[in-house]
């Protein structure tokens, strides 16, 4: 306390807090506003990139990827040979993945299927192979092989590695010249092509050909296409799909119950009532001609990081096809040849849930078949969605 002689002692205490107040306020002013004070101006060059806008991000930073190549350890290549169109889509796992298969219809055309029994020798695959051109297309896992091979990848012999390369074809050889095919050059290219970015959907790959809703009246079919989904949980499981959508039927999104894409009426100008027509309900339309088996099938992947075996790869397939069934009307029929491999690449630990995979595999299959069918664009002869108003 400061006494100042000659003021009472109350008075000067009163006195000398008036006199400290101002100095303190100063110095407190002074300290706040001395980082302000020392901060050198911006020059005009760095205030001019301050201010300027910034470059967009790359389409990785936008979003997650929500397509097959969110599984860790896969990527996706794809080949279109658009003077038809037609081509090839390559799934790439050069780590290995546990593979198996289910096939669904009964007009298959496939490679490499038996080998995945889990009764048999090979655990991994290296690659699943998904083409146009019908049985022709089976020689585009020709040209992943030779790729694999050359970057000594598959299973180990004595005599080097042999690649492990399951495949599945659709029919697409009625839509533009069916001379024209994949074969090994297209798998080679496609391989090459692979990358862990975002899958492209639509008219490419194995979908480049590919149309829907033909069961009816085949020259009133859509365009379908590739299309891929994916689902991670916030533990890091993830089961994502890919497919090649070339159906009889017509594509129903689950979500509203309406077809989205499918067998047109007469005047081509919205989708036909499919359920009633079956049914026996309304007519067949008038000149109709019925598809021929060869005409159809759709073929597809799914795929996770879980740990699997492939008993429990096999099983993830079978509920997979659950996924067609939600949004194909109809599936599994006796003119396609409709097939879903699985993948697990194991590196998520631990037992995995199988009820869980299964119905996520379902999920993200459903999802990746009504994307195809949105992704498409229209070909000669072949509306896509997006065109019906």
């Amino acid at each position: 306390m400061i006494w100042v002689p000659g003021v009472p002692r109350v008075q000067g205490v009163l006195w000398a807090r008036r006199a400290l107040v101002t100095p303190l306020a100063l110095v407190a002013l002074v300290a706040l506003m001395a980082p302000v004070a020392l901060k050198a101006p911006l020059a005009p060059k760095a205030l001019k990139a301050r201010l300027a806008p910034r470059a967009p991000l790359a389409p990785s930073q936008q979003s997650p990827n929500h397509t097959l190549t969110a599984v860790g350890g896969l990527k996706v290549g794809q080949h279109t040979l658009s003077e038809r169109p037609t081509g090839c889509t390559v799934i790439l796992a050069e780590q290995g993945a546990v593979g198996g298969v289910d096939v669904r219809g009964s007009a298959p055309g496939t490679r490499e299927t038996d080998l995945l029994n889990p009764t048999n020798l090979v655990e991994k695959v290296n690659a699943i192979v998904l083409s146009g051109g019908s049985a022709f297309g089976l020689a585009s896992a020709d040209g992943v092989v030779k790729y694999l091979e050359e970057k000594h990848v598959g299973f180990p012999t004595g005599a080097g590695v042999v690649p492990i390369v399951p495949a599945a074809i659709l029919y697409d050889l009625q839509v533009g010249n069916g001379s024209v095919r994949p074969g090994a050059d297209c798998g080679y290219a496609a391989a090459r092509a692979a990358t862990a970015d975002p899958v492209t959907e639509g008219n490419v790959g194995a979908g480049a050909g590919a149309t829907v809703g033909k069961l009816m009246r085949s020259d009133r079919g859509m365009k379908g296409g590739i299309g891929s989904a994916a689902i991670e949980l916030p533990g890091g499981l993830v089961v994502a799909a890919i497919v090649a959508v070339n159906a009889t039927g017509n594509i129903t999104d689950p979500t509203t119950g309406q077809f989205i894409a499918g067998g047109r009426t007469d005047d081509g100008r919205s989708i036909a009532d499919l359920r009633a027509m079956l049914r026996g309900a309304t007519a067949r339309p008038p000149g109709a001609r019925r598809s021929q088996s060869i005409e159809n099938t759709t073929i597809g992947v799914v795929a996770t990081n879980a740990t699997l075996t492939k008993a429990q790869a096999t099983k993830l397939a079978q509920m997979a096809h659950d996924g067609y069934a939600r949004s194909i009307y109809p599936s599994h029929l006796m003119i396609d040849g409709d097939a879903i491999f699985a993948l697990a690449t194991g590196t998520r630990d631990g037992a995995p849930d199988m009820n869980r995979l299964g119905a996520l595999a379902a999920d993200a299959m459903s999802e990746a078949i009504v994307r195809a069918a949105r992704a498409a664009t229209g070909i000669p002869g072949y509306p896509a969605a997006r065109d019906l108003k």
